[in-house]
């Protein structure tokens, strides 16, 4: 069931997505020159790797020694622009049609953060990821990370067909407002190092 809700509002909504992503194409080729596409192996679903695809936001300038800058340097303003508006994950569509994705799910982290999960947090990943989820609709970016995979693991104990259409809703909602799109200080979030002693305990 969840499958043909991914993939039935893709198709019905091609004749209006396929202008809108060549458009993105040529203003990311145009503004942040090649590749248009940013491209990212990320833990689906029960940890396993995909290639997550998304429209590069950042250049790639470096410094002296050859070295990519800090994130905060490289993200121009068409960047956060397309952060801010979501029109950098409309790749993810490819992602959710082949199956590595759901439109609802617990967002794609990096896989370097797989060892430093709790056994509790580590249970976001019985969901397929989404382009959007439960933390996102919640805070977003804004959130801590303990909030964040609190928010995951609930909606992975209590998804539903009904919850995912309360938060693609909301999802149009909080891009409209463009809330939550990052943490104080950082151009997304900061990176996560793991759990404090205490809240592993929890």
């Amino acid at each position: 069931m969840k499958r043909i809700f991914d993939v039935s509002p893709i198709l019905l909504s091609l004749p209006l997505l396929l202008p809108l992503l060549i458009a993105t194409s040529m203003l990311v080729r145009l503004k942040l020159g090649a590749p248009v596409f940013f491209k990212q192996t990320r833990p689906g679903l029960y940890g396993k790797p995909f290639q997550m695809i998304k429209f590069r936001t950042m250049t790639n300038a470096r410094d002296d020694h050859g070295a990519l800058l800090p994130d905060a340097e490289r993200l121009t303003a068409f960047g956060r622009f397309l952060r801010s508006s979501s029109l950098d994950e409309l790749p993810e569509l490819w992602n959710v049609f082949k199956g590595e994705m759901s439109l609802v799910g617990p967002r794609p982290l990096l896989m370097e953060y797989l060892p430093l999960y709790s056994k509790e947090q580590a249970r976001r990943h019985e969901a397929r990821p989404g382009i959007t989820g439960w933390a996102q609709v919640n805070g977003r970016n804004a959130i801590s990370w303990e909030d964040k995979f609190l928010l995951d693991v609930w909606y992975v104990d209590n998804q539903s067909f009904r919850l995912d259409i309360k938060i693609l809703i909301l999802t149009i909602w909080k891009v409209l407002v463009r809330t939550g799109i990052s943490a104080h200080g950082e151009p997304t979030m900061p990176r996560f190092t793991g759990n404090r002693p205490e809240a592993s305990q929890k």
